[in-house]
């Protein structure tokens, strides 16, 4: 590729513009001659910062991004994948996704204790229906009020006169240098992640054809592959899909193992399973999964109406 300058779109926040930050790095090291020139798209998930995330719904971090990138404002654009919706609009393509950080939750509380061990009645923030479900599935006893915010804001939040603690991704206090206020790396098993948790997913046009060869050299396979399965089980369940979940896949050889859950958002009634199935087909580890959980009775909760 001859030299040329690349504009890169990300949201303005400190950790998004770390995570575009190492997009840019991983590309310098591909092709050190590569002019890269960040530009910050302020989107409308950051503009209603008060608002819940469910309200906000899917996509509220990444349209404003995508418009600009079909404009031709920008030439890529960098997301947390589990942001990304499960279809691209047409015109783009999701061209790379990068090695996969830390996928699991962490517990930062005032009193640096596990969550087994926190008082009853303490009043841990999250605006994610799944992890409020996770942690009242175990802990039913606790409080778990929205809080929204950047890292450092809920951080700050999480010891004040409204919180006791606040749950957040490794890979966000990780990429911010916050590790230190890890109380608990909550267990996948305690707390399975988001669909696409912890990577990062580079976005471009798909006529870029020369773009999007050079980003293949950040491509990192059995991270695409892990979340596909995972992003599979979303498109299962639908866009329509309120209720809590959750997926989680590990590749092991030529296999992946795919674990999945939805819940209610009390936690008082949650399913969760695991499927084996073939690495090359992750689409189809996704479709698998959700049978399985319609089989073990998730239909209600999915709004799925039996058939006969």
């Amino acid at each position: 590729m001859t030299t040329a300058t690349i504009i890169v779109g990300t949201r303005g926040s400190a950790l998004a513009l770390r995570q575009t930050q190492e997009v840019v790095e991983r590309l310098q090291r591909v092709h050190s001659s590569l002019d890269l020139h960040v530009r910050v798209i302020r989107s409308s998930g950051d503009r209603r910062a008060n608002a819940p995330l469910d309200v906000l719904g899917r996509g509220a971090f990444v349209q404003e991004l995508e418009q600009a990138l079909l404009r031709g404002e920008v030439d890529l654009v960098v997301h947390s994948l589990k942001d990304l919706p499960t279809e691209q609009p047409p015109g783009l393509v999701v061209a790379a996704v990068t090695e996969r950080a830390d996928p699991r939750d962490a517990l930062v509380d005032r009193w640096r204790l596990p969550l087994r061990e926190l008082p009853p009645g303490v009043r841990i923030g999250s605006s994610s229906p799944r992890r409020a479900a996770q942690l009242l599935a175990l802990r039913p006893d606790i409080q778990v009020p929205p809080i929204r915010g950047n890292v450092d804001t809920r951080l700050r939040k999480a010891v004040g006169p409204d919180y006791d603690g606040v749950v957040l991704a490794v890979a966000g206090l990780a990429r911010a240098g916050l590790l230190e206020h890890v109380a608990e790396y909550l267990p996948l098993d305690v707390c399975l992640p988001a669909p696409g948790q912890g990577a990062l997913a580079v976005e471009a046009r798909s006529g870029d054809s020369e773009l999007i060869a050079l980003l293949r050299f950040i491509e990192h396979t059995p991270t695409r592959v892990a979340v596909e399965a995972e992003r599979g089980f979303l498109r299962a369940l639908g866009g329509g899909c309120r209720v809590p979940v959750a997926a989680y896949a590990r590749l092991e050889g030529e296999s992946l193992e795919l674990t999945g859950m939805v819940s209610t958002e009390s936690g008082r009634e949650m399913h969760k399973a695991s499927v084996r199935w073939s690495a090359r087909d992750p689409q189809g580890a996704g479709r698998e999964l959700y049978r399985r959980l319609l089989e073990m009775g998730a239909g209600e909760m999915l709004g799925v109406k039996e058939q006969g």
